[in-house]
């Protein structure tokens, strides 16, 4: 039996909509090596979601307003906020491993 993940209604879809665009377009495969590489010179790890909206790189490499993915993240429920988390960790595991590898600091463990 495969996992079935739950559906969870979004209840700020325009603030949720636009920061998973932002997510999708920094994940794609025009800019993953661009994000990986600000993360590195950022020295944040991928996992560090507060981090990353902090530091303002989602923005940088989906050429967003500056701070805007951390203002929609903070606009959420905490219900959203937990699915975009989850959303996020799901596109850093989809990462070709042959770029995970070139970044094992990034993707490494505490």
């Amino acid at each position: 039996m495969a996992f079935e993940q739950a559906t969870i209604k979004v209840d700020n879809e325009q603030a949720f909509g636009d920061l998973k665009a932002a997510i999708v377009k920094a994940f794609g495969a025009d800019r993953i090596l661009q994000y990986l590489k600000k993360l590195s010179s950022q020295n944040i790890r991928i996992r560090d979601w507060e981090a990353i909206l902090a530091a303002g790189t989602l923005d940088v490499v989906s050429e967003s307003r500056l701070g805007a993915a951390k203002l929609a993240y903070q606009s959420l429920t905490v219900s959203d906020q937990a699915q975009m988390r989850e959303f996020y960790l799901s596109k850093i595991e989809e990462v070709d491993q042959a770029l995970r590898a070139r970044f094992p600091k990034l993707y490494q463990y505490y």
